[in-house]
């Protein structure tokens, strides 16, 4: 039980005006320990460990951490699974030019036709193209390639065991190019798939030709400057005739809120464009009226529930998703492709509808100057399926970091 001597994760939250999350975040890294309450084993602190961190807080402490760098020549990559080029405009950002984007979704590659007239975008399916004329031209290859099971047809999966896989299309690419370094993205649960035999096989298949795979890492987009917990898997090969480490970005101290993507701030110097948006049917705008701001499902009346959630009210698991309002001074949660879906459901911290498609790309971090092709619920799609931007320049600066040390020991 806390008691006079302690304070509360959230008291602790307002007197030292950080979030909830850093404060985890630095308990975990041993920054800042908290202790347990014996019972409920909640995160307390004592009083003055918080009266001596924040006499040190009034030192001026702010984010320590700049991974930016300058690259020493032109860096060039080839995208594979661009979308609506979330990770090239980080790596753009960063100082990593983008010399082709295959894309198969056709509104993905206006939207990359639209926003860079430059780039040269592959529009179709990744079978469909060889990537021969890129050979020993460009320095990385990355993609954001779907999770898919493969076939098993010995112990060591081989490349051939992969066809028909979009992973083995992104190898033959690296194949083809030869680039320095590889970098494949994906979803934190891709650790998992298969029992863990699908990223076993990728990293088989990278070292069959020729790459040595960095120790995979799920990265928090919130750590990265992104005001989202959204976490993203990254898959690194380095060419096995390179003995360079590869290093990715350090989190950042700061963690940025829903109020940061929203509003005027360091992240934007102005609010929100306005924009269209998904819209609530009235029953489920009546419903989620009750809920206040960091509310969801439990904040409703017992019967309101009940009739809401449905089946879905006596199965197990928190439903966390369900009937979520977003608090402005919170990351938002993993945006999806579609902004009103039951299951994980993002409203409006304010208004009870759904965030409109400028909030959402705000949410990704992506320039209000990037415009999005296709009807709303493509554009949402488009958004929703991204890499956040900040995210992609922070790899892009470790990338470059990377390069740097290779082309000045040449």
């Amino acid at each position: 039980m806390v008691t006079k001597d302690y304070y509360s994760l959230n008291e602790v939250s307002e007197i030292l005006g950080k979030s909830k999350e850093t404060l985890r975040r630095w308990d975990r890294d041993g920054k800042f320990k908290a202790v347990r309450e014996p019972i409920s084993q909640y995160r307390i602190y004592k009083k003055e460990q918080v009266n001596k961190l924040l006499k040190q807080l009034s030192i001026d402490y702010e984010d320590t951490i700049d991974n930016s760098v300058i690259p020493i020549r032109e860096f060039s990559a080839v995208e594979l699974f661009a979308g609506a080029g979330g990770l090239a405009v980080g790596m753009e950002n960063a100082g990593i030019k983008c010399v082709a984007l295959n894309e198969i979704d056709k509104w993905a590659c206006q939207t990359l036709r639209e926003n860079r007239p430059q780039w040269n975008v592959l529009e179709g399916d990744i079978k469909s193209f060889n990537f021969s004329e890129y050979q020993n031209q460009v320095d990385i290859v990355t993609g954001g390639f779907p999770c898919q099971a493969f076939s098993y047809a010995g112990k060591k999966l081989g490349l051939k065991d992969a066809r028909g896989t979009l992973f083995f299309e992104f190898a033959r690419a690296v194949q083809e190019i030869n680039p320095l370094i590889c970098i494949g993205e994906n979803v934190k649960g891709l650790l998992s798939h298969d029992k863990g035999k699908t990223i076993k096989g990728m990293t088989s298949i990278l070292d069959e030709i020729g790459y040595n795979v960095v120790p995979v890492e799920v990265l928090k987009a919130v750590n990265y400057k992104v005001p989202q917990k959204r976490e993203r898997l990254f898959l690194v090969g380095v060419r096995k005739d390179i003995n360079i480490k590869f290093k990715y970005p350090k989190p950042h101290n700061k963690i940025y809120n829903l109020i940061d993507a929203l509003k005027k701030g360091e992240l934007y110097d102005c609010d929100v464009p306005t924009s269209p948006g998904a819209k609530y049917p009235d029953h489920k705008k009546a419903v989620l009226d009750l809920v206040p701001q960091k509310g969801y499902w439990r904040n409703l009346p017992l019967d309101i529930q009940k009739e809401y959630m449905g089946k879905s009210f006596y199965l197990g698991g928190g439903k966390t998703g369900i009937a979520r309002r977003i608090g402005w001074d919170e990351p938002s949660l993993t945006l999806t492709c579609s902004p009103a879906q039951k299951q994980t459901e993002r409203c409006h911290p304010e208004e009870t509808r759904p965030f409109t498609v400028r909030e959402y790309a705000r949410i990704q971090t992506f320039p209000d100057n990037w415009k999005f092709m296709g009807s709303v619920s493509q554009q949402y799609k488009q958004i929703g399926n991204a890499v956040p931007c900040n995210l992609g320049e922070e790899m892009g600066y470790a990338i470059i970091n990377f390069l740097n040390t290779y082309y000045s020991q040449l």
